[in-house]
């Protein structure tokens, strides 16, 4: 029984997320139809990371068995073609071994969280960036990331319906860097939280305001306390990036 991985790059505006849910369109059950209009077979999806509604993804992974044998190259070709109109798009197709798990293998994940910071609003990235009209300043932002940096519990910065075993974990990465109009958080860790960049989002930018001191951002991890922690961004301004599998 073939294997197919693929990477997929979407956008989250119309779904309801990645995972399949009762009502409303998801990007998990939008690749599954069109599976099985290519093969005749009714198959799981199974994702790298569960986008929420409104995330958008670059470089999101993911896989799936088959009982028929495809090319890898007409799988994409065809899931591209039964994927229209909806916003996503199969950027590669391969054939793997059945050990090759697009969750469990991975190794680390890569976000990027764009704020456009200007006066005025989006034309053209309306629902793919975070509008924030006050001047940000990016060098204390990144400053107060760095205390949430490495190994600690996380509690503070993640969602109450979180169902994640433990809220521990290792965060590898998180910059925070000015480009033109706009303030790019990049976060790199294993796995994450349910919430969990958006809630640095929310938090950072009010350092970036002045209205928190980095300082206050270290208080607020150490509190393990949801309620000391800002203002949740809201989710078109965050990409699922990159997935990383051992070699």
């Amino acid at each position: 029984m073939p294997r197919f991985r693929l990477t997929l790059e979407y956008d989250g505006g119309p779904f309801v997320g990645w995972q399949r849910q009762a009502e409303g369109a998801s990007v998990q059950g939008a690749l599954e139809d069109a599976i099985e209009k290519l093969s005749g077979e009714r198959v799981t999806v199974t994702g790298a990371g569960r986008t929420d509604a409104g995330v958008h993804a670059l470089g999101q992974v993911a896989h799936f068995d088959l009982v028929k044998n495809f090319d890898a190259g007409k799988v994409r070709d065809a899931l591209n073609h039964y994927l229209r109109p909806a916003p996503v798009v199969v950027l590669d197709a391969m054939e793997t071994d059945g050990e090759f798990h697009a969750r469990f293998s991975a190794k680390s994940r890569h976000y990027l969280f764009r704020i456009l910071n200007r006066r005025s609003p989006p034309a053209l990235e309306e629902g793919r960036v975070w509008h924030v009209s006050p001047k940000l300043d990016a060098e204390a932002m990144h400053v107060a990331a760095q205390a949430l940096v490495g190994h600690h519990d996380f509690t503070t910065f993640r969602a109450a319906e979180c169902q994640s075993a433990s809220p521990v974990k290792t965060l590898d990465r998180l910059d925070v860097s000015r480009r033109a109009d706009e303030i790019h958080i990049e976060a790199s860790a294993r796995s994450f939280l349910h919430h969990q960049i958006r809630s640095f989002a929310g938090t950072l930018k009010l350092v970036g305001e002045g209205k928190w001191k980095p300082r206050d951002v270290a208080q607020a991890l150490v509190a393990r306390d949801r309620s000391r922690c800002g203002p949740v961004s809201p989710p078109g301004g965050l990409y699922l990036v990159r997935v990383d599998y051992p070699a």
